[in-house]
């Protein structure tokens, strides 16, 4: 099929417009946090699969790590085992661990990783436990209880947070060309399995590998201010005061703490995009409107 005019010039104008972000980010190390609607429809999976295979064939090194909240739910309604979550965070028991450990290590990891791997890419899966690459330790969440009149410590069970990130497994395969999907699962230091929360460990990756970019797929449009309007462009310092006054609250701010944390230990830019966009990923990388919000150290 043969192009117009029109169509070949719009093509060249796209390229040219990508051109020097190809130049700028070649080497660099992407974090991408692939979740919610991009992980459970099939074609915005494989336009997030090619955008991974075309950012490794014009020399970045992205690392994926996914989360897989519905396919757990899922499971264990279908094994019966109760789903329970305190303050947003899955209460994970002995039954549950296994549960999470089969599908995230398991059938959404094969999954991704076929994806890729169908478009042309060469991926691993992994999981936190391949190698010790992420040490954990028990997560401990305190609420208020009106019973006591104050804080109590609440018993989750096998959820962990990071306590160190060992990178000897990345860098083989970051220097054998692979891309690396990880699972966000943790082990530690007395063997204990622990589900880790996927936008976390992102976060610390990006933090531990000095990455260029850290890449948050959500399924809203990015973070909206008081009035529904998106906001961009912000410094560490403009974030904090949007937590302080309340805009930022409820689930995105754990998502925008870890982004946070992560470009005030070096990270140079954080983006929390739209998963629900096909090509997300891209036009965030490779177009000057970009996609969602950016929070960098700079001052515009």
């Amino acid at each position: 099929m043969s192009l117009d005019r029109a169509e070949a010039l719009n093509i060249a104008q796209v390229l040219t417009e990508a051109l020097p972000y190809i130049q700028r980010f070649t080497g660099k190390t992407i974090v991408v946090k692939f979740g919610g609607n991009a992980m459970v429809d099939p074609e915005l999976q494989e336009s997030f699969a090619r955008d991974v295979v075309l950012m490794k064939l014009v020399g970045m090194n992205p690392i994926v790590v996914h989360g897989g909240g519905p396919q757990i739910g899922a499971l264990l309604e279908k094994l019966n085992i109760k789903n329970e979550f305190v303050d947003g965070m899955r209460v994970t028991d002995a039954k549950t661990m296994d549960v999470v450990e089969m599908v995230l290590g398991g059938s959404v990891n094969q999954e991704i990783v076929s994806s890729i791997n169908r478009n042309g890419g060469k991926a691993l899966g992994v999981t936190g436990k391949d190698g010790q690459l992420i040490r954990a330790r028990k997560l401990k969440v305190s609420r208020y209880s009106h019973e006591l009149g104050a804080s109590e410590i609440v018993d989750i069970g096998n959820v962990g947070e990071v306590d160190q990130i060992d990178t000897e497994v990345l860098d083989v395969l970051l220097g054998s060309n692979f891309i690396p999907v990880i699972a966000p699962i943790g082990v530690g230091k007395d063997g204990t399995t622990y589900n880790i929360n996927a936008d976390l460990v992102a976060g610390k990756l990006a933090q531990i590998m000095q990455s260029e970019k850290l890449m948050l797929l959500t399924n809203v449009a990015g973070l909206l201010d008081k009035d529904g309007q998106i906001l961009t462009g912000l410094n560490t310092e403009q974030v904090d005061g949007l937590i302080n006054d309340g805009t930022i609250s409820g689930g995105m701010l754990p998502k925008i703490s870890c982004a946070l944390a992560a470009v005030k230990s070096g990270v140079t830019s954080a983006h929390i995009i739209d998963g629900r966009v096909p090509h997300a990923v891209l036009l965030e990388i490779f177009t000057d409107e970009g996609m969602g919000t950016l929070i960098t150290n700079m001052h515009f």
